[in-house]
């Protein structure tokens, strides 16, 4: 491994990201915009023979550099949804979990049938419906995470709300994209398969609630029993204790075949109620600060726009308008239906919050580039170009709107310097 290609890589990186959303947050927008189109940039930018991709061995994505990029932008989302779990108590999320499931449900379905009725009338081919379709299901939990974070309304119902209904997304999600790519390996519908996956995610959960509600609370009075820590005092112990959790949860979710992000948010639950005393958010805070800008950036690298023609940008037009209607609709009826008492602002925010796709989105495309089905790919280079475009624009997009809804609503949110239960950094 060439260390110095490394450490170049990861001083550029964070020093133009970290320009970028000062710049951006000086407007008004969320920093994190300006960090993918810092990615849309290094991945785009030619001069000749010269290109940031090929500066830092980033054109080869089985190069070392490159897979270490990955690993970093990887890790970066999975901190970010741990520190998300670790302001998330499972007594808050039950309060809207029916909410929460009915927003994740309606807002799977609409755009799925969206998704997949306009590739069938595009071009026939099922499989190319049913990966768009797929494609245009889950939510990107990373992104609107973010955006909640940064303005300090992670304590709002309507907050709640959106984090648990997109992780609830991303596990139907999930289950979507495993019935579509059986369908499309074996060209039937596995009910065996989707079964199994279905077991395994509630399984999962229930194991994380039972440790949420049994195991840490015993653990935690062993603790205090020998050490008394001080709010907002960081106990390495138990941040290094946090961290293998995290990572353990986040692989046993990828084991089963659910995302690993979702691994890693309940591992933060896990700890939401003594988080404060085991002075985790600082830990936790800094690693997010240093990782997360990879993520973002690594997002932005995924858009090409050497591939996009008038047909591609028509198509994506389309795509675009019904992914956002899609998820808009679909979250903020099912908000309605969940609970009366929500006005039109709080059925918008969380109509506006299930809308990015992120990475989700682009995961979903390339496992369908790889399949071919009687001798056609799954999801064409087109097809391709059409869901990362949309992926990326949903992400963009998404932000700025979230934001300035929420500081409608909550206004004196944003004079706070520390949100409820947690020490300012």
């Amino acid at each position: 491994m060439d260390l110095g290609i490394v450490f170049l890589t990861i001083v550029l990186v964070l020093f133009l990201a970290k320009i970028s959303s000062v710049v951006f947050e000086k407007f008004g927008i969320p920093g994190l915009v300006g960090e993918i189109l810092i990615g849309i940039a290094i991945a785009n930018l030619v001069i000749g023979d010269w290109s940031f991709m090929k500066v830092l061995d980033l054109e080869d994505t089985t190069s070392i550099n490159s897979q270490f990029f990955f690993v970093l932008a990887e890790m970066g989302v999975i901190f970010l949804l741990f520190s998300v779990g670790l302001e998330m108590r499972v007594c808050d999320l039950m309060k809207v979990g029916r909410t929460a499931f009915l927003v994740a449900s309606l807002g799977v379905i609409f755009p799925f049938i969206f998704g997949f009725v306009l590739m069938l009338a595009y071009d026939g081919n099922m499989y190319h419906a049913l990966f768009l379709g797929a494609a245009m299901v889950a939510t990107s939990v990373g992104i609107t995470a973010k955006v909640i974070k940064d303005l300090k309304v992670m304590n709002t119902k309507e907050s709640r709300i959106i984090i648990g209904a997109a992780v609830i997304d991303d596990i139907i999600g999930m289950i979507v994209l495993a019935v579509v790519v059986g369908m499309a390996q074996s060209g039937s519908l596995d009910i065996i398969s989707i079964g199994e996956i279905v077991l395994k995610a509630v399984i999962f959960v229930v194991a994380i609630l039972f440790l949420c509600s049994k195991v840490v609370p015993r653990f935690d009075r062993w603790w205090r029993s020998r050490f008394i820590p001080r709010p907002c005092d960081i106990n390495y112990t138990m941040l290094t204790v946090a961290i293998i959790v995290c990572f353990g949860s986040a692989y046993v979710a990828d084991l089963i075949g659910l995302a690993p992000i979702i691994g890693a948010f309940l591992a933060g639950m896990l700890f939401a109620d003594r988080a404060k005393e085991w002075g985790m958010y600082k830990g936790i805070e800094s690693i997010t600060t240093f990782l997360l800008p990879f993520f973002f950036v690594y997002v932005g690298m995924n858009v090409e726009l050497g591939a996009i023609s008038q047909d591609v940008l028509l198509l994506f037009a389309v795509v675009l308008i019904l992914a956002i209607i899609g998820k808009h609709v679909g979250g903020a009826l099912g908000a309605k239906i969940g609970d009366r008492s929500l006005d039109t602002n709080s059925l918008n925010i969380i109509g506006i919050g299930m809308i990015p796709r992120g990475e989700v989105g682009i995961i979903v495309a390339a496992m369908g580039l790889k399949i071919v089905v009687d001798g056609v790919q799954a999801v064409s280079q087109e097809m391709y170009v059409v869901v990362v475009l949309m992926s990326v624009v949903t992400t963009l997009i998404a932000p700025p709107l979230l934001s300035k809804l929420f500081r409608k609503k909550y206004p004196e949110e944003q004079d706070n310097g520390c949100e409820t239960g947690r020490c300012e950094i």
